[in-house]
């Protein structure tokens, strides 16, 4: 393997991987370990059909190049990573001779313009979605008015006091809901960012879950702890990813197994804006999945996937991670969920 030009493909853009005869692993380059969150050293001599799932394509690929003795291209190669589930790729298989033989993959990823296109569409969503909410907000918090009027007025009516308890309990509750629409109406507000520990956001969204479904379910942690602090709003980020292990907890029922990940992400583009560095959350659960015909809706407000739900938690979560100029996204088929939330670091 000495005479393979390793030092050339170090500093290549594009991802190659090099497979023996027996399409084990022999090499990644920089751009592949990027690409696919891989570690090359830890892979070598492992047939490429374990490395990845859904590489049913690839195996075509790679049969085609070795049967023809010649490029072979896949332009459109779907094919899953545990990192980032499923990438969508442009796959050239080219067979070579040196002193045993080779195949090399070279991989270009063809997801930039589809995931600019719906970053657009979230993006023009979620103005509409807050300003349904809005709206929403506006026309509960008129009626709020007449029912806390209406109940001191009938506090001044009655004669034991005991019965009055029950009229402050109106009041307070009006309160509360006038407290939260005004919330909802009033601008961002940006006195509450900080700098945070994005674990510190999980583990209290973990211990809540944990205390509301004590039975059946896991919530398994797999954090870097590398990671540094992020600028943002704590109580908002709670509520983003309390919105989606609920979520996930109920659609398992509480029973089943919820992984909260944490990785580093470098040079991703988020909202049209390039960043050099980015916490990556995924919230993955073992449930039945979204339902397919949820899937370009599922952040849609007063849509939900359970009879009981009321179809905003997402939509607030899409609206909070928005206003830190992060993204959220999800894929999802049964028996695996996973919703990525990209926040990016200052």
């Amino acid at each position: 393997m000495s005479d393979l030009p390793y030092l050339t493909l170090e500093y290549l853009a594009t991802a190659i991987i090099l497979l023996d005869e027996e399409s084990r692993v022999t090499y990644l380059n920089p751009a592949s370990e990027q690409l696919f969150d891989l570690n090359g050293k830890n892979l070598q001599g492992f047939p490429v059909q374990q490395v990845f799932s859904h590489s049913d394509q690839l195996s075509s690929a790679i049969q085609q190049a070795i049967h023809n003795d010649a490029t072979y291209i896949e332009h459109d190669l779907t094919l899953g990573t545990f990192a980032h589930g499923k990438l969508h790729l442009r796959c050239a298989a080219t067979p070579l001779q040196f002193n045993r033989r080779y195949l090399l993959l070279e991989f270009h990823p063809i997801d930039r313009p589809l995931k600019l296109a719906r970053e657009e569409q979230m993006l023009d969503q979620t103005q509409a979605n807050r300003m349904l909410l809005r709206n929403l907000a506006h026309e509960i918090k008129n009626p709020l008015g007449g029912i806390r009027g209406a109940a001191q007025l009938l506090e001044q009516e009655l004669e034991k006091p005991a019965l009055r308890e029950y009229t402050q309990v109106i009041v307070q509750e009006a309160d509360r809901l006038r407290a939260l629409m005004e919330n909802l109406l009033s601008p961002q507000n940006i006195s509450h960012y900080s700098a945070l520990n994005i674990h510190e956001v999980l583990e209290r969204v973990r211990t809540v879950v944990l205390a509301e479904m004590p039975e059946g379910l896991t919530i398994q942690r797999d954090y870097d702890i590398s990671l540094p602090a992020l600028i943002g709003d704590k109580e908002q980020l709670i509520q983003v990813m309390l919105n989606i292990v609920r979520n996930a907890a109920q659609a398992m029922q509480g029973h089943g197994m919820i992984t909260l990940r944490t990785r580093i992400a470098r040079q991703v583009t988020l909202i049209k804006r390039r960043h050099r560095l980015a916490v990556k959350v995924q919230i993955i659960d073992t449930g039945p999945g979204v339902p397919a015909e949820l899937h370009d809706k599922i952040f849609y407000p007063l849509v939900s996937g359970s009879a009981d739900g009321h179809g905003l938690g997402l939509t607030l979560a899409q609206d909070y991670v928005n206003q830190h100029h992060g993204t959220i996204e999800f894929d999802s088929e049964p028996g695996q969920t996973c919703f990525t939330v990209m926040l990016p670091l200052p």
